[in-house]
């Protein structure tokens, strides 16, 4: 995609001469930590939404928190824009770089500071991978909950960023509700604590705010997380049905029952057969969904919830059930699942991963409509999903050796959040809004809710030097995309309405 179709003139205002800012940051960074040549750049040019790519005008890899501050103070002065990146696998453009500004590389705040086994939190710098939280703590049977399908690569600090999820999110919440406190940089340069060790501090919820806020209010540079024991046993069952219909009512049905698995994923057919053949995880590939349900707890619990559950399953037309033979089984069933993206990338040579949230009732329409929102574009769509909480991942897949196809798939992701609001959902679930939605953004908010998040950003960062052009849409682009005045729920839909 063209660079002038991702920032739009109001993001390109920083008309600024860059030559004294490199000469100052020469004399602060370390060596190799500030890059200025196109070989170099190239390296930052995108992140996981990879068709959407920029150069930053320069890139900075700072090793010390006084480093952060000297680089964001001098850019502060120098009115020059600053993107924080840390292991770049936003999914919506998030840590797409300013083609005026400066790229904050956080890859080397990769160190844990502290496991405290008794008050059960770890501190941790933000470019610390997800999976290894875990892993530290698991000598003293501790781990870290959220578990994005990315864990292995993702950072923490850009799992704060865009709330991050993942297969147990159901149970035990996003990143928002794992986090006990952050340290945060302004732009300005100064230093300030988020939260607090203890489970509440006072004040206004500043610490959720920081959450999902996309790198635009501060630069995260320590995370103190909690830790969780491991469970007593765990139990995983694997239930078919001969349509997606079926399986979203049977989810609805458990947790109308007051069940609340530790992990709860569905895949359709196309999903099903992708994972199968990459992974061989023993999946029902003659079904047309397939639904994960994992539960937890002590032997008792976990017992009794199986027969509950197989029961609530069977109500709803499972046509069979596989419960775990051993641990390997369970890693099996989970392999599937966490392998999908790469499974169906096996099958198309590009896709294009959603994110969106929807109605648990609303499941088996929203995916139907999805199919016949992708057949009137000539494409096709495979859909894994964390099911119990209605967060959607439909993969589109397309060419993007094939003119146009690029172009199809947008419009047909467009669509696809525009229904998931008109069903009472969100835009986006754990992905963030990026470049990606900013658009759908103005369907989701009305101009006064869009005037708020600018006067939020305001209060943080005047200048908005922060990841400009991101997240929030301005009014002038609402206006063009159609969705200025948005009110009482009456939301108009071209997307929709064409396709």
């Amino acid at each position: 995609m063209p660079a002038n179709a991702l920032f739009r003139a109001e993001d390109l205002r920083f008309d600024v001469d860059i030559d004294p800012l490199i000469e100052s940051l020469r004399q602060v960074l370390p060596d190799q930590g500030l890059i200025v040549h196109e070989q170099g750049l190239r390296a930052y040019e995108c992140d996981g939404l990879a068709p959407y790519k920029q150069l930053p005008r320069l890139v900075v890899v700072p090793e010390t928190v006084e480093q952060v501050q000297t680089v964001l103070r001098l850019c502060y002065d120098a009115g020059v824009p600053v993107v924080t990146r840390g292991s770049g696998t936003s999914l919506s453009g998030g840590s797409l770089p300013h083609p005026q500004g400066v790229l904050l590389a956080m890859g080397k705040f990769n160190r844990i500071r502290e496991i405290d086994r008794h008050r059960r939190i770890a501190r941790v710098e933000p470019g610390v991978r997800n999976l290894t939280i875990t892993e530290a703590a698991a000598p003293y049977g501790l781990y870290y909950a959220p578990d994005p399908s990315s864990q292995i690569a993702c950072s923490i600090g850009g799992n704060v960023g865009e709330n991050a999820g993942g297969v147990h999110c159901l149970k035990y919440g996003l990143t928002v509700h794992n986090v006990l406190a952050l340290k945060v940089i302004t732009m300005e340069g100064e230093i300030t604590t988020i939260g607090s060790e203890a489970l509440d501090s006072p004040g206004l919820d500043l610490l959720a705010l920081m959450h999902g806020s996309e790198g635009m209010l501060g630069v995260i540079v320590e995370v103190t997380v909690k830790l969780l024991p491991n469970p007593l046993t765990k139990q995983v069952l694997m239930a078919s049905f001969a349509d997606v219909g079926s399986g979203g009512q049977a989810v609805a049905g458990l947790i109308a029952r007051g069940i609340i698995p530790g992990g709860l994923e569905m895949m359709d057919g196309a999903a099903i057969q992708a994972a199968e053949d990459f992974v061989h995880a023993g999946y029902d590939t003659d079904a047309a969904a397939i639904l994960i349900c994992e539960l937890d707890g002590s032997e008792a619990e976990v017992a009794d919830q199986i027969k509950a559950v197989d029961e609530c399953l069977r109500d709803h037309g499972a046509t069979r059930i596989q419960l775990a033979a051993d641990d390997q089984e369970k890693a099996r069933f989970w392999a599937g699942r966490k392998a999908a993206f790469p499974a169906v990338g096996r099958i198309s040579p590009d896709y294009y991963c959603m994110d969106g949230t929807i109605p648990r009732k609303q499941l088996a329409y929203v995916l139907q409509r999805i199919s016949e929102i992708s057949a009137a574009q000539a494409l096709e769509t495979v859909n894994v999903f964390h099911a119990g909480d209605g967060n959607l991942h439909p993969l589109i897949l397309f060419d993007g050796n094939q003119p146009g196809q690029l172009e199809a798939a947008e419009r047909v992701g467009s669509a696809i959040l525009q229904l998931c609001v008109e069903v009472g959902g969100t835009v986006t679930g754990e992905h963030g809004v990026g470049v990606e939605k900013i658009n759908e953004m103005c369907v989701q908010f009305a101009s006064a809710e869009i005037e708020q998040f600018h006067g939020i950003k305001a209060a943080f960062d005047e200048k908005g030097l922060l990841n400009p052009g991101k997240a929030i849409p301005t009014l002038n682009r609402c206006a063009e995309f159609g969705h200025l005045h948005v009110h009482n729920g009456e939301l108009p839909h071209p997307e929709l309405e064409r396709l």
